[in-house]
């Protein structure tokens, strides 16, 4: 019977007072991987060593609290009430386009700062990005967030998925949408799409545009369906965003071109100039 299915266990496992959740351990995993990810393939396209290992100090962190503060700041109605919650990560409330924010304004000062392509660390890191985005949203499915308006169990059924991911969409006696699943495998198909572009040979800035522009149609038409979207008034803020972002991206790759900003290729080698 419905009432008997129990929630998955949020805690990974406990070191004598401290709890490890899923949550956080499978953010931590999508970070390991992505940054194993991005190490490899800078070191092949010739970026200073440990380029990657050094900006990851500065960016996880800065990520985090940005990502953090970004929800925060929209759900300030409940956290000025509940300020002993701000800090409490492990339940959740990490914004991914604070996240976002957050990372390219610390990569765009570190590549200053080293004298290095802030456009060609990004075409590097866009793969292992939108990859770290597909593993953290199992985050989500550990803590029964992020999902969708309420469906029927035959509707989940009808998805053929697994009877552990339509178990954990059974929520206060209703199932729900797994959006974070469908916001996982739009993110993973789109890391094997920025695989495959890697091999164009685009110009200089355009797989990290791409990104954008890939994640942001996913993210737009995904929350639409969520039942719990950081709101301004009655616009959703990821839907807003997203095509913020979209348009932006399109935009900064027809204006690079035009004005000549985006002549190196993805794939040439040795040229470690620094380009607006």
């Amino acid at each position: 019977m419905n009432e008997n299915i129990q929630p998955l266990d949020p805690i990974a496992f406990a070191l004598g007072p401290i709890q490890v959740h899923w949550y956080g351990l499978i953010i931590g995993i999508g970070l390991a991987l992505a940054l194993f990810i991005a190490i490899r393939e800078g070191d092949r396209r010739g970026l200073p060593k440990d380029s990657f290992a050094d900006l990851m100090l500065w960016a996880i962190p800065i990520a985090i609290l940005s990502a953090r503060l970004y929800y925060v700041i929209f759900e300030w109605s409940y956290y000025a009430d509940h300020p002993g919650q701000i800090l409490q990560i492990w339940n959740g409330g990490l914004a991914i386009h604070g996240a976002l924010i957050g990372s390219v304004i610390t990569t765009y000062v570190f590549t200053k700062k080293r004298g290095i392509s802030f456009w060609k660390v990004a075409d590097i890191a866009a793969p292992s990005i939108i990859l770290g985005q597909a593993i953290g949203r199992w985050g989500n499915f550990m803590n029964q967030e992020a999902h969708g308006g309420e469906v029927t169990r035959s509707f989940l059924e009808g998805l053929q998925l697994p009877e552990f991911i339509i178990n954990q969409m059974y929520i206060n006696g209703a199932y729900y949408h797994p959006t974070f699943l469908y916001e996982s495998v739009w993110n993973l198909a789109g890391f094997i799409l920025l695989i495959l572009l890697r091999r164009v040979n685009l110009r200089r800035g355009e797989l990290f545009l791409s990104y954008v522009i890939w994640y942001s149609v996913g993210r737009y038409f995904v929350e639409g369906m969520r039942t719990d979207s950081l709101m301004l008034g009655s616009l959703r803020m990821a839907q807003t965003i997203s095509i913020g972002l979209i348009v932006g991206a399109v935009l900064i790759m027809l204006y690079r071109r035009k004005k000549r900003l985006a002549e190196d290729r993805y794939l040439d080698k040795n040229n470690q100039a620094l380009t607006n």
